[in-house]
């Protein structure tokens, strides 16, 4: 994978960046949440998927104890 070059990131206009940042930051926790259901179905506890995310066990599950119905 190449490496981002930042610069061509810049953009002179502040709205067109934070829409990106927003886009961005939509599309990964929609990611994590796939990723999150997929290892809950694996069997996976709250305390690995903590662990994997670099979070507690306990945040991870407030944030996606209850969807687990959905799963």
């Amino acid at each position: 994978m190449d490496p981002i070059d930042v610069d061509q990131l810049r953009t002179a206009d502040p709205a067109t960046g934070l829409r990106a940042v927003t886009a961005l930051h939509r599309l990964a926790e929609r990611i994590e949440a796939t990723h999150v259901a997929a290892a809950r179905r694996a069997g996976w506890s709250w305390e690995q998927i903590g662990d994997a995310l670099g979070v507690t066990r306990q945040s991870v599950h407030a944030k996606y104890g209850r969807r687990e119905s959905d799963v």
